[in-house]
């Protein structure tokens, strides 16, 4: 097992006061001006160079170069800053001291694990080119990837293939899984009221029922996955919100529906945007009641170019051998802004096992400082082995 930063090391210490710090002080998107300031802190304190700050905000890239000569290959590494509008239960020494925000999603931990790979990369550079390190705000839900290319990430700095990694619940502490093509999906949102005529609850001849016609477009697009969706495609049709009506005795005029559509490919994202359109509109239109429509384009999917996965198999298999790397892991529901700089550069999204430990996004989830020196030494051996 070639693992560079040592459990129970001064590196892997000093990397446990960040992360416990920055998980006491958590920061939504584009607000991550503490965390920005002691990410900023810690590199000038490490020697690492910065070479912009405040880009999408609160973003940070930094730079090492590597002091053998023969190359200006720059590939980059990316952790991602922001926490989420959740309530913290863990009851941890260090827990959230901001109510209704904390870091129920590890990226306290990315970021802590890329800061303590640039310290460690600083420190030995015995490579050919230069690894640009991205401190990304605004990930979950804001597309802070998305604002950083769009102010010029890509275009400042020539960077020729971009990695990731997010922590993983339920995987064991120490393994991994990588794999080529989809690994998060594409996740949109759709809303829309549908109008009709309220009376009398006592009445309902009277009336044109919006709540049966919101339950009728319901039942009837759980069709659309079941039987539209080619059954070797994945796709997912969630309604998450039914708002209609505030009385006993009232028939509302009308009802509110809301939910999230999440794909791996462009073609079944287009053909269940348009049949949920149609669905909503005739039978909105069979009882003689109206519907406004609205479908919102989220993240795109997640895909790991084919060579990039590969390599970083080989990278992995080499640190931690090759039973410990799944390579077959099904791709997640979730989505992830790291797919905008994968359709940008060529590169590759990996899980770390985070051992037995809550889910993401719950509120008694805690990221395991044990992973902090496994997934700092995966990003120094990647850095490594591409730019040797």
């Amino acid at each position: 097992m070639n693992m560079i930063i040592k459990q129970d090391s001064e590196l892997h210490k000093q990397m446990t006061s960040w992360r416990q710090t920055i998980h006491a002080n958590p920061e939504i998107g584009f607000e991550e001006f503490k965390t920005a300031a002691l990410v900023k802190a810690e590199l000038e304190k490490a020697g690492v160079e910065i070479v912009a700050e405040q880009m999408a905000v609160t973003g940070i890239v930094a730079v090492v170069h590597g002091k053998k000569g023969g190359s200006n290959k720059a590939i980059a590494l990316r952790a991602d800053m922001d926490a989420l509008p959740i309530h913290e239960l863990t009851g941890a020494e260090y827990a959230s001291k901001t109510d209704g925000k904390m870091h129920a999603c590890g990226h306290d931990g990315h970021t802590t694990m890329l800061l303590g790979a640039a310290k460690y990369l600083h420190e030995n550079n015995d490579f050919a080119g230069s690894v640009y390190f991205l401190f990304q705000p605004a990930e979950e839900g804001y597309g802070g990837a998305k604002k950083m290319i769009e102010e010029g990430l890509f275009d400042k700095f020539s960077i020729e293939n971009v990695y990731g990694m997010h922590n993983w619940p339920g995987m064991p502490l120490g393994e991994f899984a990588v794999r080529g093509g989809p690994v998060m999906a594409a996740a949109d949102q759709f809303e829309m009221t549908i109008t009709a005529r309220g009376g009398h609850g006592a009445m309902p001849h009277t009336t044109i029922d919006a709540v049966i016609v919101a339950t009728q477009i319901v039942d009837a697009y759980q069709a659309i996955v079941a039987r539209n969706v080619d059954p070797m495609d994945t796709a997912v049709l969630s309604v998450t919100q039914i708002h209609s009506g505030d009385a006993f005795n009232v028939i509302p005029e009308t009802s509110y529906l809301a939910g999230t559509v999440r794909t791996f490919k462009e073609d079944v994202k287009q053909l269940i945007k348009a049949r949920m359109e149609k669905i909503a509109t005739n039978i909105a239109a069979m009882h003689d009641a109206t519907v406004e429509f609205s479908y919102r384009d989220g993240y795109p999917s997640t895909n790991n170019d084919f060579e990039q996965a590969e390599f970083c198999q080989t990278v992995l298999h080499d640190m931690v051998g090759e039973d410990k790397v799944n390579p077959n892991m099904n791709p997640s529901m979730g989505a992830e802004d790291f797919s905008y700089m994968l359709e940008e550069k060529a590169g590759a999204y990996i899980m770390m096992g985070n051992g037995d430990s809550a889910d993401l996004h719950n509120p008694y989830y805690n990221f395991n400082d044990k992973a902090l020196p496994i997934g700092a030494s995966y990003w120094v051996n990647l850095v490594e082995t591409a730019l040797k």
